[in-house]
């Protein structure tokens, strides 16, 4: 059992793919369970935390196609499934019981599905679903969150710019995970001397946790366009000073590398009116997610973009960026893509498996060549179809693929 880490040397993925066999997510607290196969040369253990609404049917998707294309390149996979969020807090009283962080931890990679949903919302925030998914980052350590953000050809049209702005866009971003205001403390809330209620978070960053995801930044800007832009706030906030200070430090030590710097206001309006100017963008945890979901919506839908987690060493953190979306769970409405892609992205950055990731992104193009379609990126002359639909398709594709000979 290989030891997943920053497989670094490996060029960005971009692309998505589907299942075979999908069975309900069992009541236990978890179970495992074992790929087809016949005698693999090469085997890994992975944690697969499904979640609350759509989480279950795209990491069956997932799942399958990982078993699919993973027995083509003579790989093999042990799963345990652990409950996380709202279907954890339902089961053991927490949003992240220990046993899940624990799977996670001995495992090689972990792949996730969704969290959240209409039935949690008024809990006490410890007791929310999304406190669980914080509190797994924290545990695995992944620090560092790498989101492509692609415009596939066939789905040009559906972006929601114009396809002069939107053609070609390949960018990638990349946001500390684990610091700035989400985990900062002071954090809570008191009353004011007036006796008015007051809520409080803080920005605070160390130099390390700057310095260990800008070099993550850098590394992989040397395998696209070699460019970083650093996205910041150094002209208001004494944290983003710092972080201005360390990537210019850490910069040297990647000459090869074109650095720049853009506040992070003027870089949401830029993604917008020119996002092609962007390669690698580096930026703290909040501006991060902020920027990363709006670059999803330049590729025509969130339900295409896959994310890996990565830590130095150890297991990494593979899951789509959409949300749970509750209004269709149970419905085989869900788009799997963004899931299958973070699959591809475990198999790649995670275990350092190229060739069984390749195996899932030409199924994806291959499958959108085709002209199938979810709902959310539909147009007219495609095929509608379900998630597991999808799914199947995306199997056939993986099939027929034929890797090049040397």
């Amino acid at each position: 059992m290989a030891a997943a880490a920053l497989h670094l040397n490996a060029k960005p993925v971009n692309l998505f793919s589907r299942s075979i066999t999908v069975s309900k997510p069992s009541p236990k607290l978890f179970r495992v369970s074992c790929s087809a196969g016949t005698s693999p040369s090469r085997r890994y253990s992975i944690a697969l935390l499904p979640g609350d609404g759509v989480g279950p049917e795209v990491i069956a998707v997932a799942k399958d196609v990982l078993n699919f294309a993973a027995t083509l390149e003579g790989i093999g996979f042990d799963y345990k499934e652990m409950p996380v969020g709202g279907a954890a807090l339902d089961l053991t009283g927490v949003p992240l019981p220990d046993e899940t962080l624990l799977a996670a931890k001995q495992s090689d990679a972990v792949l996730f599905g969704a969290i959240g949903g209409y039935k949690w919302d008024d809990n006490p925030k410890h007791l929310k679903p999304e406190t669980g998914l914080l509190q797994l980052r924290k545990g695995l350590e992944v620090f560092a969150n790498l989101r492509p953000a692609t415009v596939f050809p066939q789905l040009v049209d559906a972006s929601t710019l114009k396809k002069e702005v939107a053609e070609g866009v390949d960018l990638m971003v990349i946001r500390e995970l684990t610091g700035g205001i989400y985990f900062g403390q002071p954090r809570g809330f008191k009353t004011s001397e007036n006796g008015e209620e007051i809520g409080f978070n803080t920005e605070v960053y160390a130099t390390h946790e700057i310095d260990r995801v800008a070099r993550v930044a850098f590394e992989n800007a040397r395998k696209r366009q070699g460019r970083v832009c650093s996205v910041d706030k150094a002209n208001v906030l004494e944290a983003s000073m710092l972080w201005r200070k360390r990537v210019i430090a850490i910069a040297a030590e990647y000459p090869d590398i074109e650095l720049s710097h853009m506040y992070v206001d003027n870089a949401a309006m830029q993604l917008i009116r020119n996002p092609k100017q962007f390669d690698t963008i580096l930026t703290n945890n909040i501006f991060g997610d902020i920027l990363s979901d709006a670059a999803s919506m330049i590729t025509g839908s969130i339900g295409m973009l896959p994310s890996a987690s990565l830590r130095e060493s150890g297991p990494g953190l593979f899951e789509p960026i959409h949300g749970s979306a509750p209004d269709i769970a149970g419905k085989d409405k869900a788009n799997p893509l963004a899931t299958v892609l973070s699959a591809a992205m475990l198999l790649k950055y995670g275990l350092g498996e190229e060739n069984a990731a390749k195996r899932v992104e030409v199924a994806v193009l291959d499958t959108l060549d085709r002209g199938f379609r979810t709902g959310d990126i539909y147009s007219a002359g495609c095929k509608l179809v379900g998630c597991k639909e999808m799914g199947d398709e995306l199997l056939k594709s993986i099939e027929s693929y034929e890797p090049a000979t040397v």
